[in-house]
């Protein structure tokens, strides 16, 4: 390779990675803009706080994870749209769970026992189950989304005594992120506005970034969707359960852990498949596959009655997810 070529090696590096940083910048930004403004405006028409953490925050907190998968389907990028929900749902046990019990050990709900870990086991098997013959279709993806329906109904139902998650300390979250303070109507409107806008760049200069940086390194797109998209698009639940455990409220991160990951198959999945097949082989991704399935049930394991996940336990999970990265680097 001569000095021109390997200089525009580099240069095309540089910018892939560029792209790359700026996109998840957008995307996490993005992100804590909308749950912002869509909160601000739910608080202002008394719509109760269960209600708000379970859907707007749930679902505005899985918007990049939406927009990444959903941008990579559509243009043909199976392996990063299925593997950024895989890698998501596996970094926000192993990653965020283990870090946040590494912070202050973390109080868990025996509520979550009776709806939501069942769920989440079941969720955890529907993906490669979904693959056996090879694709996720549209009429398949359109089941997960009626799954989501489903869940958030029986959710809101169920939830209707006890709420979710702090509305200021949603705010709190936000503001601490770049969202703008204050309470009025045309301003949460606008910072929800710009915040869906900066989700949408920001999942195509991802993207972007994330396939050109797969290529001229040479790594596959299996494993950039895995780890690098899938880390980046996890950001935001990451820095809110970080945070929360800060403050002294660490069972946030259970909620969010549990809940971003059956949002991540339903919704995620549900709605990437539903705008374009999404293609899979299970004979190249078993160790995708197990590690989710290992990782799930050691999630519902941890959570399995009112006790507290231990820092010993968060650092085996920490411990856990870095093997896991080895692996995939290894097997790549």
């Amino acid at each position: 390779m001569g000095l021109a070529d390997y200089n525009q090696v580099q240069s095309a590096r540089m910018t892939f990675t560029v792209s790359l940083v700026v996109g998840l910048l957008l995307l996490y930004l993005g992100a804590e803009w909308l749950v912002k403004g869509s909160t601000g405006l739910a608080a202002l028409f008394a719509i109760r706080p269960f209600i708000i953490g379970l859907t707007l925050v749930a679902y505005g907190t899985s918007m990049p994870e939406v927009v990444v998968s959903s941008l990579a389907a559509l243009e043909g990028k199976s392996d990063i749209a299925l593997g950024n929900v895989v890698g998501s749902n596996i970094a926000n046990i192993g990653l965020i769970l283990g870090l946040t019990a590494l912070i202050t050990p973390v109080p868990v709900e025996g509520r979550l026992i009776l709806r939501e870990i069942p769920t989440l086991l079941v969720t955890a098997l529907v993906v490669p189950l979904s693959l056996v013959n090879g694709e996720i279709s549209r009429w398949e993806s359109s089941l997960l989304l009626l799954g989501v329906v489903a869940f958030t109904m029986i959710a809101i139902r169920g939830g209707r005594r006890e709420p979710l998650q702090n509305i200021s300390l949603v705010e709190a979250d936000a503001e601490s992120a770049g969202a703008p303070a204050g309470t009025g109507k045309l301003r949460l409107t606008i910072i929800a506005l710009v915040g869906l806008i900066a989700l949408l760049f920001g999942g195509r200069v991802f993207v972007d970034g994330a396939t050109g940086l797969a290529l001229a390194f040479g790594i596959s797109e299996r494993v950039v969707g895995l780890t690098i998209v899938a880390m980046g698009t996890s950001a935001p639940e990451l820095a809110a359960s970080i945070v929360a455990a800060v403050r002294g409220h660490p069972g946030v991160a259970v909620g969010n852990v549990v809940g971003s990951n059956i949002f991540n198959v339903l919704f995620v999945l549900g709605g990437a498949g539903a705008i374009h097949p999404i293609a899979g082989d299970l004979g190249r991704m078993w160790l995708d596959m197990s590690a989710l399935l290992l990782f799930t049930i050691a999630g519902a394991v941890l959570v399995r009655t009112e006790r507290r996940i231990t820092r010993l336990e968060g650092l085996l999970l920490v411990i856990g997810y870095g093997v896991f990265l080895l692996f995939v680097a290894r097997n790549s």
